[in-house]
């Protein structure tokens, strides 16, 4: 059976068996605990004498859709912030209680993703997801998941991470439904063999990159609910044998372990010479793209008479770039002629109008770091190292082709290491330019590696996501990539390590629900674009959209609401400032300055010294630096 027959017939299929229906028959005191909602399902029943908590995803039954305004319903089968927030706030009371040692906690997954309506999108729904995937990676109690028809992005995600992963023969797991991944990559949503085939997410793909360790017998005829449900009590008496004769301790610490290992297949011959220090990346004057305006022709750009009609006399020689006509693709803007060097000095930002563009990781770097400060950390770091040559279709080949020229740096992510005012702090930076900084499996790995370094340095972390979501080219191995970083951050924080993390217009996808929500502090840039779905694809899967609310600005107001309502956000703040490009690298420092101060007390491991240097108007706050030298 071709995978787009297996699609429609099997796994969304509309009357395949629900979540309902396997837990009615594997439970016999199932208590409802009524949650609030039309996808959630929370409970708990008994299975050979053992607690068993469940959490399931369910798409709505075909009777439930008897009226226009039922079917009008968009995110049917969507988990959405609410839902989230009850979710989140039972896993917190399991970790409050302290071990389970004789309880399991159960998820059933079987949904299109998560709801991405700007209901959701405005009661922080990116961060419910983020903060999901880490409570399940370090939830005090035995866990299983199992995807019973279709899994879809981090919707499913939040659900999935476990001791014990497993899905349906027939079930079908990607980073987004086949149908919206053909139309993103293809332009043409007919294509969803194609689509198919690049997510990689039937079962035996899932078992291949270790997304799922169990396939469960499909039953004979779809619609089996007994069939179906006797064949997943047969696995979870097997699997629950196997969790409870092991330490509870030591399967939480493998969540992170397995986590780690998420998109690796390989490392190719030269993958640890590849990990040593790159030399500092020189300033690079303009963007690889701008386009230039010039008042000479020798100066190589297009030429303009003196007497330009803005009344200004452009010197001659001088580079300029016009508001609006910057880059090719550019849109709106005042029109003004602006000096080079000066739009450069304003982080990419007219001086005159405000229009911003979005910065590359160049210019990131120059925003936030001290000049001539930058090491840049795994530069060449590739797929082929990461991936064997069979996941490494044709189109992600061409696709890979085209992105190349367009940034001096190699992927989606840019790790290094720097100062931020004389404070040393390790960076992981979004490279927009380079496939729109999307989440793929070496952006998931230069992560966890910059995370590591920064443990083994003591250093802080400071993150700047400008990302457009998940690589969808990688199928699911690119969302499993948010698990990662969740995980890496973890370690992080158990090692008292502060994190920053920058939120850059736009923030999108799977890097804000995952790492980039996650910061001690998170700061966004004036109008950042802050939301789990982009408002192209809302717009084309019938939602309206409301940019202005998904913007960082509105979303500060509804952050400083998170502390006033703990029973719903519990730890997620959202957005705590909003700063301008130009102030940037000065409010980062005064979170730097706070880790430097609270450290004086810490012995220097060895080869540090803590330097105190005088400037002529203040005092530099202390620096570390290796091999005691100055």
């Amino acid at each position: 059976m071709d995978l787009v027959k297996t699609f429609k017939t099997r796994t969304r299929f509309p009357l395949r068996p629900r979540s309902s229906d396997v837990i009615k028959r594997l439970f016999a005191d199932f208590r409802d605990y009524q949650a609030k909602g039309d996808t959630l399902i929370m409970g708990e029943g008994h299975l050979n004498e053992r607690k068993v908590y469940v959490i399931a995803q369910q798409k709505p039954k075909p009777e439930r859709l008897r009226n226009a305004a039922d079917l009008k319903k968009l995110n049917w089968g969507m988990l959405n912030a609410d839902e989230h927030s009850q979710i989140l706030s039972f896993l917190r009371k399991i970790s409050d209680e302290g071990p389970h040692e004789d309880a399991l906690l159960l998820s059933f997954v079987d949904c299109y993703g998560a709801d991405i309506s700007m209901y959701s999108a405005q009661r922080l729904q990116a961060f419910f997801i983020a903060h999901l995937i880490r409570a399940y990676l370090t939830v005090p109690i035995r866990t299983v998941s199992i995807v019973l028809g279709e899994g879809g992005s981090g919707g499913a995600l939040a659900l999935q991470v476990a001791d014990r992963r497993a899905a349906m023969e027939d079930a079908m797991y990607a980073t987004a439904p086949p149908e919206s991944l053909a139309a993103i990559i293809f332009r043409d949503p007919s294509r969803m063999e194609d689509a198919l085939t690049i997510s990689k997410g039937t079962a035996k793909y899932l078992k291949h990159f270790r997304v799922i360790d169990t396939i469960i017998p499909q039953a004979k005829k779809v619609t089996d609910a007994k069939e179906m449900s006797a064949n997943i009590k047969a696995y979870l008496e097997k699997v629950m044998k196997d969790l409870f004769r092991r330490r509870l301790d030591k399967l939480v610490q493998h969540r992170s372990k397995l986590a780690d290992q998420l998109g690796v297949e390989s490392h190719g011959r030269f993958f640890e010479l590849k990990r040593f220090i790159e030399r500092p990346l020189k300033h690079l004057h303009k963007p690889v793209d701008v386009q230039l305006v010039s008042s000479a022709p020798s100066s190589g750009g297009v030429h303009v008479e003196d007497d330009y009609g803005d009344g200004k006399v452009l010197d001659p020689g001088q580079a300029y770039i016009r508001c609006g006509e910057e880059r090719k693709r550019s849109k709106g803007g005042c029109g003004a002629m602006i000096p080079l060097d000066e739009y450069m000095r304003n982080h990419q930002i007219c001086p005159n109008c405000g229009k911003r563009y979005t910065l590359g990781a160049e210019g990131w770097v120059n925003a936030i770091t001290d000049p001539g400060s930058f090491h840049e950390l795994f530069r060449h770091l590739t797929v082929d190292d990461l991936l064997p040559e069979q996941d490494i279709h044709s189109y992600y080949k061409e696709f890979l082709a085209k992105q190349k020229g367009r940034t001096p740096f190699n992927e989606s992510l840019v790790t290094a290491h720097a100062t931020v005012y004389g404070y040393p702090a390790v960076l992981a930076i979004s490279e927009f330019n380079f496939a729109g900084g999307s989440m793929g499996v070496v952006f998931g790995e230069k992560f966890r590696l910059a995370v590591e370094y920064a443990i083994r340095r003591k250093w802080p972390l400071v993150s700047v996501c400008c990302s457009g979501g998940a690589r969808l080219y990688e199928g699911i191995v690119a969302l499993m990539q948010m698990t990662k970083t969740v995980a890496a951050v973890e370690r992080l924080k158990n090692a008292g390590l502060p994190f920053i993390s920058i939120l850059a217009d736009p923030s999108t996808g799977g890097a804000i629900a995952s790492y980039a929500a996650l910061g001690d502090v998170c700061i966004a840039e004036p109008g950042a674009m802050v939301i789990f779905t982009g408002p192209r694809v809302m717009e084309s899967r019938g939602f309206p959209v409301q940019e202005e609310l998904v913007r960082s600005d509105s979303l500060l107001k509804i952050s400083s609401r998170t502390l006033e309502e703990p029973d719903y956000f519990g730890n997620i703040r959202g957005i705590q400032e909003v700063v301008p490009r130009a102030d940037l690298r000065r409010n980062v420092a005064k979170y730097l300055e706070v880790y430097a101060r609270t450290r004086r007390n810490d012995k220097p491991r060895k080869g540090e010294r803590l330097y105190v240097r005088k400037f002529k108007k203040d005092i530099e706050p202390p620096v570390i630096l290796e091999n005691g030298t100055d």
